[in-house]
């Protein structure tokens, strides 16, 4: 077995481990930091099939923000520290349908759709090709979005405000 191998089933075996901690976890910090192991192995299976920018990009936002901002959320509130999450409903079966027609379903569309190989064009990292494209050819979108997330991050701004700066 090579080296890709032995870190794709080691990761791939941390990943589904700590989804299960993430789920079943009953204290809210573990499950946390299960998440933040989570969202690494993800990090890990983009850059072992050769995403450069999608393994930093998952690094970066999901590893060094959400989850960095999730633990300190947590751990500053004292309030909800003890909470209780679990309810005491469980729809067990309707669950279980949901999740057998959505597996279902895929299924059919893997099996049903004509998968044609594509040969990557160059190997290497993608970071700087995604950067010239973002300054070239998809400009006007990419500007686009810088302006919805201003708007975004002002709208947030003025919903934080206190009543007072009125």
């Amino acid at each position: 077995m090579d080296a890709p191998t032995v870190i794709f089933w080691l990761f791939a075996a941390l990943m589904i481990g700590s989804a299960v901690v993430v789920v079943h976890g009953k204290n809210l910090v573990h499950s946390a930091f299960a998440l933040l192991a989570t969202f690494f192995s993800v990090a890990v299976f983009y850059a072992l099939l050769g995403a450069d920018f999608l393994a930093g990009a998952q690094v970066l936002i999901y590893v060094g923000g959400i989850v960095t901002l999730l633990v300190f959320g947590v751990m500053l509130t004292n309030r909800i520290y003890n909470v209780n999450l679990r309810t005491g409903t469980f729809q067990v079966l309707p669950a279980a349908l949901v999740s057998l027609g959505v597996f279902v379903t895929l299924f059919l569309v893997v099996r049903r759709t004509p998968w044609r190989e594509v040969s990557l064009i160059e190997e290497g990292p993608t970071t700087g090709r995604i950067g010239q494209s973002l300054m070239t050819d998809y400009v006007l979108a990419f500007e686009i979005a810088s302006v919805l997330l201003l708007v975004a991050l002002l709208g947030a701004a003025m919903l934080v405000r206190r009543r007072s700066d009125l």
